[in-house]
């Protein structure tokens, strides 16, 4: 019997024959094989033996894995190329980095790349929730991936299953069909692995922060290349420096493998997340620098206590979230490889809250009370809110890549085909909105166990949308000599969205919109060094009405920016840049230039507000720079910067010149940790600019908080190995106590507190 040897792993394994041999055992078989594995005891696992060798170690977690920070591949197939040689800004944040850094969340993982972020909380009517991403002054939440399949779902992701993230910054719809102006993020699931290994990381901190995760990882028959993964969540936590505000979840995700290690390889694998929080409906921006009100004037106005929790006893967020996912990859040779996988993922989200809320607008004269003259006596309104939402998908995508040669020119061509269907329904809610008859809360010191005087039930709206999407496509790289390198590549998708809507009194709209959305990229690399590039590439994007919004919606009651009669919002990028890989490839410098610019942008009139025209354009330029990887073995670093210039060419009244908003022109992060023996020493900084939150050129715009100001928070870490299985590790969040504005909500009356100074104590274990 013939074998070979798989390099990452270390063991011997059957050939292609062998294997199609063997796949008649069935999955049930293979389950109970996995049930048996975990009964063993971690000693009896680590001295399990296949063939006469004994399986390697290896750390599923840790603070620091040998490799350290810098990732040489994008997990996506449609990249043809390693990192260094791949003519975009990509960004890798590895699991090594995410643990140092205890990031259990995507918005806590994205700290570590500049200029992305949650900096927005939404409408007043509207809060937002989950991952409300902005990216290069435009909105990314949805073009959120997973294993690069599109996550529609406006939640908070959580990392315990995830192995890295990824941040392609520049034009996406080459990849992926519709999407936002800036880029996309991808996350990569965790999937078994040809090694026996078990993990458990429990913490606790500042703000009753309880958290618990485990990782395992078990081989079952190392001849047939099967194994089985289980990581498991359980979390309980505080927001530090937040009061009643809770962030509880809990959730397994149990896969299988078979064929590693061969030409033919099958994942099967499922995640399942529940959510049961106290959301964050955040606090008065009343006394903050910056804020006005007419209402003040004269007043001696003090900033609201932070931590103050205004919303209602009956205030809560849940969600249930579940993929389904099965993978099949096969080598027909090492030039030849196809890969399909098929996904179902199902997401449920309720969320009732009662926001702080003022307007100086007549009608709400009394939304903010400051006509006593002790200021103990000051009232605030509550705006109820509730979001009913439900999402479902079906994805298929099937990439064939190839390596041939055309006389001296040797090509990698990457073809394929993706077929989804993304749906949502929401409902509406009776006993929202303003209203004189909820009772106000104190300014100062908001009773958190004062209800609201209505209740809220479903009052017969409900809202649908559907999007059904079919798209091919094809990149070719070509290697014309060792120095050079081009590339090109287009995609074409087809697409049918129908949006239904129905009004509490019965009154029903119904909207089909199709189309078909042409993309594509090309670039030149030159390769002065084997350990550099330098490139220049240029894409396109491109965004349907509605194409932003999770109900996929359009309109045709009114003239608005979701309305079927518009044409696709359009997206050009063009990137000149640089990569070296210094100190034997251990260090990763990037720098490049960008400039976008959108059309097709839908504006208000400038004369007429009511109406809404396709004239708009936006153009975001500026220079991104990264280091990432390891100066030496013991000391790792992770550190990017980015200066962004936003301008609206051409836009509504009072818009033409102004600078996006939620778009910081300067942000810096950067994370470094030194080992030296069992202790291992971090800390880093992050700094964002100044963002407004208006659209607006007018001179003495001043109305609430006019936007949020810049801040410099520094954390820091120690972790120090007690033996080779038991890792204690303490990390120190804003460690001077800054106090900031995380993110504020369009009207700029609220906003979320930065978090606090906060510690975490980790105990990580590992087998």
């Amino acid at each position: 019997m013939a074998y070979i040897r798989n390099t990452k792993h270390g063991k011997a394994v059957r050939t292609h024959a062998s294997i199609h041999s063997s796949l008649h055992l069935s999955i049930h078989s293979s389950i109970a094989a996995s049930a048996l594995a975990l009964s063993l005891s971690p000693g009896q696992l680590m001295a399990q033996q296949t063939g006469g060798q004994t399986l390697p170690h290896i750390e599923v977690s840790g603070q620091q894995a040998a490799e350290g920070f810098k990732a040489d591949q994008a997990s996506s197939p449609k990249f043809a190329k390693p990192l260094l040689d791949t003519p975009q800004t990509v960004v890798v944040i590895k699991k090594e980095l995410m643990n140092q850094r205890v990031a259990t969340s995507l918005t806590e993982a994205l700290r570590n790349t500049p200029g992305v972020g949650t900096f927005n909380v939404g409408e007043n009517g509207n809060s937002q929730s989950g991952d409300a991403i902005y990216m290069r002054g435009v909105s990314s939440a949805n073009s959120i991936f997973v294993d690069n399949i599109r996550d529609t779902a406006a939640i908070t992701r959580d990392m315990f299953n995830i192995e890295r993230v990824e941040v392609i910054k520049g034009a996406g719809g080459p990849d992926n069909g519709r999407g936002s102006a800036a880029g996309y993020i991808n996350l990569e699931t965790k999937l078994p692995h040809l090694e026996n290994a078990a993990a458990l990381d429990v913490s606790y901190g500042s703000g009753n922060q309880k958290r618990l995760t485990a990782d395992l990882n078990r081989v079952i028959d190392a001849e047939l290349g099967s194994a089985f993964r289980l990581n498991l969540l359980k979390q309980e936590s505080g927001v530090p420096g937040r009061h009643r505000v809770r962030n509880n979840r809990w959730g397994f995700a149990p896969s299988y493998s078979f064929g590693l290690g061969t030409p033919t390889r099958v994942h099967l694998y499922y995640a399942h997340v529940q959510q049961d929080n106290i959301p964050d409906a955040g606090v008065p921006t009343v006394g903050l620098p910056g804020f006005y009100d007419p209402r003040a004037t004269g007043k001696r106005v003090s900033t609201v206590d932070s931590g103050n929790f205004y919303g209602a006893p009956t205030d809560r967020n849940t969600v249930r979230s579940d993929t389904l996912s099965a993978r099949i990859e096969h080598d027909f040779s090492a030039d030849l490889k196809l890969r399909n996988i098929s996904r179902y993922g199902a997401t449920s989200q309720f969320q009732r809250l009662a926001a702080p809320f003022f307007s100086s607008a007549a009608a709400y004269a009394a939304s903010l009370n400051l006509s006593s003259p002790n200021p103990a006596n000051w009232t605030v309104w509550r705006l109820p809110q509730v979001r009913d939402v439900e999402t479902e998908s079906w994805v298929n995508q099937t990439s064939l890549s190839a390596r041939f040669a055309t006389g001296e020119v040797r090509h990698t061509l990457i073809t394929g085909v993706d077929f989804s269907r993304e749906s949502a329904r929401s409902w509406g809610y009776s006993g929202t909105g303003y209203s004189a008859s909820d009772r106000p809360v104190n300014l100062y010191s908001p009773d958190t166990q004062q209800g609201l005087t209505r209740s809220s039930a479903r009052n017969g709206s409900e809202e649908q949308g559907r999007t059904n999407t079919a798209g091919v496509y094809l990149f070719d790289t070509l290697d014309l000599t060792p120095s050079w390198q081009l590339a090109a590549g287009a995609r074409l998708d087809r697409y049918q969205t129908r949006y239904q809507s129905r009004a509490s009194d019965g009154t029903t709209e119904v909207v089909d919109k199709s189309g078909s959305l042409l993309n594509w990229k090309a670039s030149a690399l030159f390769k002065p060094a084997p350990e550099g590039s330098v490139y220049v590439a240029y894409g396109t994007s491109q965004l349907p009405p509605g194409g932003s919004s999770m109900l996929l919606n359009t309109s045709t009651t009114r003239l608005n920016a979701d309305s079927p009669r518009f044409d696709p919002q359009k997206t050009s990028t063009v990137e000149v840049g640089t990569k070296w890989d210094v100190l034997d490839r251990k260090l990763a410098l990037t720098a490049a230039l960008f400039r976008t610019t959108v059309t097709n942008e839908i504006k208000q009139d400038a004369t007429d507000a009511s109406v809404y025209v396709q004239t708009g354009k936006k153009r975001m330029q500026g220079l991104e720079l990264g280091v990432v990887g390891n100066i030496t073995p013991a000391w790792s670093i992770s550190s990017g910067l980015a200066i962004v210039n936003t301008k609206v060419i051409d836009g509504g009244k009072s818009e033409s010149g102004a600078a996006l908003n939620w778009s910081p022109r300067l942000s810096f992060t950067s994370w470094s940790s030194y080992r030296v023996g069992g202790l291992t020493l971090g800390g880093g900084a992050r700094y964002v600019d100044s963002m407004t939150r208006q659209l607006n050129n007018a001179a003495g715009a001043t109305t609430n908080m006019p936007g949020v100001q810049s801040y410099w928070i520094v954390d820091a870490m120690a972790s120090y190995e007690i033996n080779p299985h038991a890792t204690l590790q303490l990390n120190v969040n804003n460690l001077m106590d800054k106090r900031y504005i995380g993110a504020l909500n369009n009207s700029g009356a609220r906003y979320i507190p930065g978090e606090a100074r906060s510690a975490l104590l980790s105990l990580n274990l590992k087998y």
